[in-house]
């Protein structure tokens, strides 16, 4: 899953706001989804109108998806989701887990598309303040589990959801590294685990790396990590290097064919 960020403020992409280009250099470099934002959740964030949101992700969307590539939204917007998918988007990606917006549950259970739903507390610009637990793996499961039940409940149908653990969404660096290292706990659910570890602080603090555009080694590391502990899919910036390494992992494991 290659991130498109359709907006100026995001952590990792140095303030340069995704093009159709961009999003198809990535599938050429062997992205299978794309995943197209127009709202920051960097840690801080300022929330962005949905109407904006929209602004800036469905022309987007209704330009890669007509070159046919599939599209994936990042949003926690109701109405946002409805547009995307009207575009031509076949996934939405919750940060929220579809417990931000009382009317987005009902929406993909209608459109019976499929739904990532991610762990995280409080929203980006209070989450940080929430990372406290006491078994972060096992709070989090529970968490997931809950968001899965509700999705159920409001229609979705079980092979539709994905989960996301939320790394770095209302977890320290420790928090992260403990979820990855307990991630098979995850796949009990019966559902695709996806991990988005690409860039992020903590893969700074570990490897000494200020600069989030230079922390690509350390990403790729924490993906090949991620897989082995059970992960199904992976959120990247990076989609040609990361490709690359899934490849060798693959052959390594399994042979030459």
């Amino acid at each position: 899953m290659g991130v498109l960020n359709a907006t100026p403020d995001s952590f990792a992409n140095t303030g340069a706001v995704a093009t159709a280009a961009n999003g198809l250099e990535m599938i050429a470099r062997g992205a299978d989804i794309l995943d197209v934002g127009g709202e920051s959740t960097r840690p801080g964030a300022a929330a962005v109108a949905p109407a904006e949101e929209q602004a800036r992700v469905v022309p987007l969307i209704r330009a890669l998806a007509g070159r046919g590539a599939a599209i994936s939204v990042d949003t926690r917007h109701a109405s946002t989701m409805a547009a995307a998918l009207a575009a031509g988007a076949s996934m939405i990606n919750d940060i929220s887990g579809l417990s931000f917006d009382p009317e987005a549950a009902a929406l993909v259970a209608a459109r019976g598309c499929r739904v990532v739903l991610m762990h995280m507390r409080g929203t980006p610009q209070t989450m940080q303040g929430l990372a406290t637990y006491d078994d972060v793996a096992e709070e989090v499961k529970a968490a997931l589990a809950a968001r899965i039940e509700a999705a159920v409940r409001a229609g979705v149908r079980l092979e539709n959801i994905v989960i996301d653990p939320g790394i770095g969404f209302a977890k320290t660096a420790a928090h992260n590294v403990a979820l990855l290292r307990g991630l098979r706990a995850f796949c009990g659910f019966g559902v695709p685990v996806l991990v988005g570890v690409s860039r992020k602080a903590f893969i700074g603090a570990i490897g000494g790396e200020p600069d989030p555009v230079r922390r690509v080694a350390g990403s790729v590391a924490a993906a090949m990590f991620a897989l082995e502990q059970g992960a199904s899919m992976l959120r990247v910036h990076d989609v040609y290097e990361t490709v690359q390494a899934v490849r060798v992992w693959t052959t390594l494991r399994e042979g030459l064919k």
